[in-house]
């Protein structure tokens, strides 16, 4: 079956079998007794070369050798960020220093950053799965990639450049930022697909229209898309604006970085999960309880082939659940990303995502995806307030109406009460990277 989002015609075509690798075309079977291998020899290397796992599972009382089926991984204790951030710089770390090949860190919100370590083993391995995620949205060899993530300690930007390489691709390595420049290399250069989050993608059509050009008239086929939770609602908007296919990627830096699963254009139903090279789990958030397949939870990752940071159970925050395979039958994929238990926002009682407020606005006529959230207390209570733009082609009275009626679905759908702030169109900030969608304001109120 094939499903297409957009409303325009493919540009690009899934790849052949052929051109997959062998583990994609492995049977159900055959790659669960390829995990149990990976997983036996991962938990008794984690044991044995890092002290944190050592201490972690003596205090559970579970050894390596009490792992005798998948199943057993349950037993183990989880691994999350503070861990990390406990072991800061280097007390994660699985081998020697002059086995580290590539240092990567993430921003640390407590001042202390996620630091993760890359042996040129696991940096081919990174290249390949990337790779491999691009083929499966349509990326083909031979093609000009705009790179459009953030190079530096950020892994979107260098997980991306070399996984593309890998595929044999001409990379652009352009950066984020620098929107104008952006569109100039995307006119002159032609390249055939972009990288990048899917808000930066839409600020560079914003960016486009303003300037008098066709996001449609580009040469590109598709947008692999990434490092922010984003809606079919947005991908409609994104594919119908640049005529284009627009593919997810998921990954996060403590796992690998981006290429932990990649969405197939053949399909478009959610990333499949490369399972070869890492066991996913989905938990109950609040009670740690495991979750079947189909149910919604928190995604939990253990790494299978990683030498200089092997994790185990470590807790991404990402909300979602696990679904049978479809463009890679026997590994599975995860859905749409909902939120992060982290970045959920709890307004008197009732747990709110800004996915859910992309999803509603994006299907009333004249509000565009241009929105941020800000909680404020005025009065003792908390209060949401939706400051979202109107789009170019909607008049004052149409965006009145409009914004009655997100208040209401956004009721009606999420249970909340919130006030509606309609904004003219450009004045909210543009994302350049990653785009900050919610401002807590309580603690300046007061």
């Amino acid at each position: 079956m094939t499903i297409t989002t957009g409303t325009k015609a493919r540009k690009s075509t899934p790849a052949e079998p052929e051109t997959l690798d062998p583990e994609e075309l492995m049977s159900r079977d055959e790659i669960e007794a390829l995990q149990l291998s990976r997983l036996k020899h991962t938990v008794a290397y984690a044991y044995e070369r890092v002290p944190m796992y050592k201490k972690k599972f003596d205090d559970a009382g579970v050894r390596p050798e009490d792992l005798k089926e998948l199943g057993d991984l349950k037993n183990f204790p989880y691994t999350d960020k503070e861990d990390l951030r406990q072991a800061y710089p280097f007390g994660m770390f699985a081998v020697p220093q002059n086995e580290v090949a590539r240092i990567h860190a993430s921003s640390g919100t407590t001042g202390r950053a996620t630091v993760v370590g890359y042996t040129k083993g696991d940096l081919e391995r990174w290249e390949t799965l990337f790779a491999r995620s691009l083929k499966a949205s349509g990326v083909k060899r031979g093609w000009k990639v705009h790179n459009a993530y953030g190079y530096g300690l950020f892994t979107g930007g260098l997980g991306a450049h070399y996984g593309a390489e890998r595929l044999g691709c001409t990379v652009i390595p352009m950066s984020g930022g620098q929107t104008e420049k952006q569109i100039q290399l995307i006119q002159d250069f032609e390249p055939d697909a972009i990288l990048c989050t899917p808000t930066y993608l839409l600020t560079i059509v914003d960016a486009m229209e303003k300037s008098g050009l066709d996001p449609a008239k580009t040469s590109l086929k598709v947008a692999v898309l990434g490092a922010e939770p984003w809606t079919e609602e947005m991908r409609h908007e994104l594919e119908s604006k640049l005529d284009i296919d627009a593919c997810d990627i998921y990954g996060l830096s403590e796992v690998m970085g981006p290429g932990v699963a990649g969405e197939c254009i053949d399909y478009k139903d959610g990333s499949t999960i490369w399972e070869d090279h890492f066991r996913p789990e989905i938990i109950d958030p609040l009670t740690d309880e495991i979750m079947r397949d189909g149910e919604h939870g928190e995604l939990v990752f253990t790494s299978l082939t990683k030498e200089a940071m092997p994790v185990i159970r470590y807790r991404t925050h990402d909300l979602t659940r696990l679904l049978p395979g479809t463009g890679r039958p026997n590994m599975r994929r995860i859905g749409r990303i909902t939120g992060r238990s982290d970045d959920m926002i709890i307004l008197r009682g009732v747990n709110l995502f800004p996915t859910q407020i992309e999803e509603i606005a994006l299907r009333i006529p004249g509000l565009s995806p241009h929105f941020i959230l800000e909680i404020t207390r005025p009065n003792r209570m908390d209060e949401l307030t939706v400051k979202i733009e109107r789009r170019e082609d909607c008049s004052a009275e149409t965006a009145a109406a409009a914004a009655k009626d997100l208040q209401k679905q956004i009721k009606i759908h999420v249970g909340s009460s919130c006030r509606i702030d309609i904004a003219d169109p450009g004045t909210l900030a543009r994302s350049s990277g990653k785009l900050r969608r919610i401002y807590d304001l309580r603690n300046l109120n007061g």
